[in-house]
């Protein structure tokens, strides 16, 4: 599950405007009201900026025991709350989100000094022998090339790299957002896909899978994958409502599948006919967007697919070959999604 602390943040993103729509404060989710959402396998705590809450430490204790992996996605403005946190809970996983080089990122992010402030932070947590550590880029218009630099420092560090592609959605705040330079980020993307199949690790080339979805999704074809959002994963926001994905836009559709402030029995939330309205909505949902959140659960649960091609792929790496992108849709239970 993902979970919302807050859209308060420090930041000024273009590609986002959860900034100029913060929460209240004392109207976000507590400590206590995520105590009443189930056990899972993998926890992300998002925002906004996480580490504004000054009572993150707690939230973190509490999701420590549902979840055994916990993940942080924040900007590392606040360097000090960072390791602090880090020093407490040595396993947590914290993700820096860098939009590019230096001058690229700060132009992106809105504030000066966010790179340095990132790295610098990335770097310290490396040295407190962190393991679960690393940035990732929400690709745009102009910073594609600067992608594939921070995969290479990722690389040299020894540190995760995660991509997206911007999309627009209610949580994002944002409906104009379009890659109008498609062939230049598309092949960025393709010279990343290559370079990751070329890694030793196969964890490495599920990720280049993953990049191929993104491929796919700016060049406006249908998923690679069926979304199942909201049947294995979640996603609950800072007002304990409870949704299939960060992806909704009301101009499509945008139904909760319950809050948890007004149902607290989270069970009766998740099997509710309100829940298997939204999951009908899911299944003909028709944004076709291609998120980390929504796209590495059903990668998994269909391993078949994903397998297939990393498997072939990787062996046209191993004999110098360009990976072979897929066009179009895999058939999945006998039926195309």
């Amino acid at each position: 599950m993902c979970i919302i602390l807050t859209y308060r943040c420090p930041m000024r993103c273009v590609m986002c405007n959860i900034w100029a729509n913060p929460t209240i404060r004392s109207k976000e989710i507590t400590p206590e009201e995520i105590k009443r959402l189930p056990s899972v396998k993998f926890i992300n705590l998002t925002g906004g900026e996480p580490f504004i809450r000054e009572d993150l430490e707690e939230v973190v204790r509490v999701c420590m025991t549902k979840a055994p992996r916990v993940v942080i996605s924040t900007s590392g403005w606040f360097e000090d709350r960072v390791l602090e946190i880090a020093r407490k809970f040595p396993n947590i996983g914290i993700r820096i989100s860098i939009e590019g080089l230096s001058g690229k990122n700060d132009e992106l992010r809105g504030q000066n000094g966010s790179f340095d402030k990132g790295l610098r932070t990335l770097l310290t947590l490396k040295e407190m022998g962190l393991k679960d550590i690393g940035f990732g880029i929400t690709v745009s218009n102009n910073n594609s090339a600067d992608m594939l630099s921070l995969y290479r420092l990722s690389r040299s560090l020894g540190l995760e790299f995660a991509t997206a592609a911007f999309h627009n959605s209610y949580y994002f705040h944002k409906y104009d957002n379009v890659i109008t330079n498609k062939d230049v980020v598309c092949g960025d993307f393709e010279k990343l896909v290559n370079l990751q199949l070329k890694e030793t690790h196969p964890k490495s080339w599920f990720r280049a899978f993953f990049n191929m979805g993104l491929i796919n999704y700016i060049e406006g074809r249908k998923r690679m994958l069926p979304c199942e959002a909201g049947s294995i994963n979640f996603f609950v926001d800072p007002y304990g409502e409870v949704y299939p994905c960060n992806g909704l836009e009301e101009k499509y559709w945008m139904e909760s599948m319950g809050n948890i402030r007004e149902t607290p029995d989270f069970d009766a939330i998740w099997t509710s006919e309100q829940a298997a309205r939204v999951r009908e909505k899911v299944s003909n949902c028709p944004k076709n967007c291609w998120m980390i959140g929504t796209a590495a659960p059903v990668t998994k649960k269909y391993i078949g697919h994903s397998l297939g091609w990393v498997l072939a792929n990787k062996w046209r790496s191993i004999r110098g070959k360009p990976a072979c992108l897929f066009k179009g849709e895999y058939k999945v239970s006998g039926r195309k999604k």
